[in-house]
């Protein structure tokens, strides 16, 4: 076969190969379906009841509304930390409700915690720790232990207690929880300022730093979200929520040289003790004071 031949053979095969191509995709068209035909954004209807710890949220004036609104979105439609939330609220409020009931606070707070820490023990950038996020200075002013070796903001029974603590003196000061839910956002001092210079007594009338803007929002969020899951999209057996493994308590005033060789002596293993102690931050436990420590010891 000449060259101009082998040429014109080429030409000939690559133009059926495109034309055919072409032929199978007009024939299957449209081979990309619209998003919408099988996944919907619906926009929100908000409740009418709106409350934290039994105060009115005003949806009635539309700025309000509208930051409501927004959080009930973002936390709506981001599926899935919407869902481990819900997952990890089974696991943790059993915990903080008789909690917050022996400590006089209202049982909303319970939203709080969750919007502060999202149940994870991850220490925040600016050194907020434990499931109430708090700072040293906030935790050691309130009576907690923190140091290298114990931090007792990681000690959920101790920790809430602070928080009940820090939110009562809250309320007496603002007269309302919608504030004190604020306060531990922004500080007692920085809300009591803005409150001041500005010559309202209200959250919803005052304006705030941005994060405080949508901090007692998101609360609310996940209040009404968590309260009302499958309202809001959220479909799960109750075998898919995360659960607490049962624990009994050891009390130890001595130290302990080798926390993985403690917890062999009980059945468990060093991770397993950790996780339900995560407030021991070594391999040992000091206790130069003898102090009385209560040890959660998983059932095997």
């Amino acid at each position: 076969m000449n060259t101009s031949v082998r040429f014109l053979s080429v030409v000939i095969v690559v133009f059926t190969a495109v034309l055919f191509t072409n032929t199978i995709s007009k024939s299957n068209e449209p081979i990309i379906k619209n998003v919408a035909e099988s996944y919907v954004i619906k926009a929100l209807k908000l409740p009418e009841d709106l409350n934290l710890a039994g105060e009115r949220v005003p949806l009635e004036k539309l700025d309000i509304k509208e930051r409501m609104d927004r959080e009930l979105l973002v936390n709506t439609y981001w599926q899935s930390n919407g869902l481990l939330l819900i997952k990890r609220a089974n696991k943790y409020f059993p915990v903080l409700e008789p909690l917050l009931k022996k400590y006089g606070l209202p049982d909303d707070f319970k939203f709080l915690a969750l919007a502060e820490s999202g149940f994870i023990d991850e220490t925040s950038s600016v050194g907020a720790a434990g499931m109430w996020h708090f700072m040293k200075q906030t935790g050691k002013e309130f009576g907690l232990e923190i140091n290298n070796n114990v931090d007792e903001r990681y000690h959920i029974e101790k920790s809430t207690r602070v928080a009940a603590e820090y939110l009562k003196k809250s309320k007496e000061r603002f007269g309302s929880w919608t504030l004190a839910a604020a306060a531990y956002n922004a500080g007692n001092y920085g809300v009591s300022k803005r409150l001041e210079a500005q010559g309202v007594t209200s959250y919803y009338d005052a304006m705030l730093p941005d994060e405080t803007e949508r901090y007692v929002f998101r609360v609310l969020a996940l209040k009404e979200i968590i309260s009302n899951p499958e309202k809001y999209g959220f479909v799960y057996d109750k075998e898919d929520l995360y659960t607490l493994p049962k624990t009994y308590t050891v009390k130890v005033d001595t130290a302990i040289t080798d926390i993985a060789l403690f917890a062999k002596k009980f059945g468990t293993t060093y991770k397993d003790l950790k996780l339900h102690n995560s407030w021991l931050r070594e391999n040992k436990l000091n206790n130069r004071s003898r102090k009385l420590y209560e040890i959660k010891i998983p059932v095997q």
